[in-house]
Order: structure tokens, then sequence, then C-alpha cells
């Protein structure tokens, strides 16, 4: 089990298709809230990476497994950690819960490539693997990426 963050939303009626349920695609949107919220609260955050290290985390893998439908002003938390870390590569996985219930809503993965400015693989700063590596047990199978 690895430590996280959880960040809370509530379902705008844009986010709703014709069924008056969240548009598959808007879970994906929900993840990116949680990894920001994820490193701000680590003490950095897309910005500074960029900005200071030159340092960018193109998702280049997404999955998601929906549970249970949200709904137009839903309360959602969603619950995100790392659950893998290379030189180069990063794994969060996420979930998400309804918040009067803790129902179940959606699991989702996604995998990024750290690039520089040129979109050239690189290793992530020393500084940020430390700290997202601090939120991870070292004796978890979670912590190996292929």
């Amino acid at each position: 089990m690895t430590m996280g963050s959880t960040t809370k939303l509530r379902v705008r009626y844009a986010e709703t298709d014709q069924m008056g349920v969240v548009y598959y695609s808007n879970y994906f949107v929900w993840c990116e809230i949680g990894r920001v919220e994820f490193l701000r609260q680590l003490g950095f955050d897309y910005k500074m990476m960029e900005a200071e290290d030159g340092c960018m985390l193109p998702v280049v893998e997404a999955s998601c497994r929906y549970k249970a439908p949200a709904r137009y002003d839903d309360e959602v938390v969603i619950e995100t950690r790392v659950t893998g870390l290379r030189q180069s590569v990063i794994k969060f996985a996420y979930r998400m819960l309804r918040a009067a219930t803790g129902e179940l809503l959606a699991e989702a993965e996604t995998v990024h490539v750290v690039v520089n400015m040129q979109m050239q693989k690189q290793s992530m700063p020393a500084r940020y693997t430390d700290a997202i590596r601090a939120t991870m047990h070292e004796s978890s199978p979670e912590g190996v990426l292929g």
C-alpha cells in the first residue's frame, strides 16, 4: 500500500452527458486534477518542474474502469498515489469515490515518461524522485515497473 493524496471536487453540469451522468473522458481530467494536487502536496508542481528543470511528464498510457455513474452536483473524492517509479517513468493510480457514500465510481491508471522540452526522454531530477519515493513503501511489489 502506498501513501497518496486526496482531492475533492463537485461534478459540474458541463461534465455530464445527455443521460445525466459524467461523460467518460472527464474521469481523465479528474486524474490530472488528482495528479497535480498530489505533486503540490509534496511541495512542487508541474509549472515548477517545467520552469526550473525543463522536465515534463506526458501521458503515454491511460486506462479507466468505470464502476458506477457520477451525476451532476455529486461530490467526488479522488485518491491519487504513485504505484511505480523509475528514472524516467512514473505510474499513478486513482480511485474516484462518491463522497457521500464512499461508493467506488472508477479506478484509473496513467503512465508518464519524463522528457525535456524537446520531448526527449530524460531522468527525473532526484529532488522529485526522492519526494515521490518517500510516499511509496519500498517493500511493495507495486513500486517496481517492468
